[in-house]
């Protein structure tokens, strides 16, 4: 009987913020590294499933970037980065296209409807959402950097996304895009995820990573902060707390704050049921990010 109560008690305390969530809307980032789990990816889609069930509103944006080294490499070419983008010539966009924009995009769908819900892929071969610009980047010397085919969100079709939410589907949408001239390209999974939460005016921005949030000790998983300012955000970089690759993604996260975002957190998608967790509970299991 004690068992049963506490699960009522869990039921009641995600009552108060499921009421408090519905019809907002929530962009969900999966990347690569969860991806590449399908035990981690099953359960991260029961609890889209679920949000979508209660009245939220889930929008998927997902990048690919371990399926399309390994399709790369079975055709010989080499995977090459620069500044954390992936340089993408003409073979390379072919490739990108058909493990993230189909492939992975529609497999993505298709495991959602399976699971129960309702689900659109967003690509080109069926209402494409992203435009965009070639991205431009220097190197330390002030040179432009070569990338290729590789863009910038500039304008997020709002209406078709809003939509499928109001309709009860969950938008599934890959991180690519066309510029003025309808030509494709490969756009950041973070960037995206951001420009989408930004057009959509969202509630929360999730990043589903391989780690369990910004800690003052990265090599310390007890040394979580739960919940980040972005004053104190700015304080940690400053002071070096948070390092390395964190600092870029904390550092997009606070401008999109600054662009009307409510929340942004950053989870462990590898745990168990994690989204639910951290936005169906008090505590929640990563960090959150939020202005002030």
């Amino acid at each position: 009987m004690q068992e049963a109560i506490e699960k009522a008690d869990v039921l009641i305390e995600a009552l108060g913020w499921i009421r408090r969530l519905r019809d907002k809307v929530t962009i969900i980032k999966l990347g690569g590294s969860l991806l590449d789990d399908l035990d981690a990816l099953h359960h991260v889609l029961i609890d889209i499933v679920f949000m979508e069930t209660v009245g939220m509103r889930p929008v998927v944006v997902h990048g690919g970037g371990k399926a399309i080294n390994r399709a790369l490499a079975a055709e010989g070419l080499e995977s090459r980065f620069e500044q954390g983008r992936r340089v993408t010539d003409d073979a390379t966009l072919a490739v990108v296209e058909r493990v993230l924009a189909y492939e992975t995009n529609e497999q993505i769908a298709t495991e959602i409807e399976r699971l129960g819900g309702r689900a659109m892929p967003l690509n080109f071969r069926s209402t494409n959402v992203l435009e965009g610009r070639l991205l431009e980047l220097t190197d330390a010397a002030g040179q432009r950097v070569e990338l290729g085919r590789v863009g910038e969100v500039t304008r997020v079709d709002r209406l078709t996304i809003d939509n499928l939410c109001y309709a009860g589907q969950v938008p599934v949408i890959p991180s690519m895009c066309l510029d003025e001239a309808g030509e494709k390209l490969n756009v950041n999974a973070d960037t995206a995820a951001m420009a989408v939460a930004e057009s959509l005016g969202a509630e929360k921005l999730v990043f589903l990573s391989d780690i369990n949030g910004v800690r003052r000790d990265i090599e310390d998983s007890n040394s979580l902060i739960s919940s980040l300012r972005t004053d104190e955000a700015r304080q940690l970089i400053a002071a070096g707390s948070i390092q390395s690759g964190m600092i870029p993604k904390v550092e997009a996260c606070l401008a999109t704050l600054d662009r009307g975002v409510g929340k942004i957190h950053i989870i462990d998608g590898r745990l168990r049921h994690s989204l639910l967790l951290e936005i169906y509970t008090n505590e929640g299991v990563g960090t959150e990010i939020v202005s002030g």
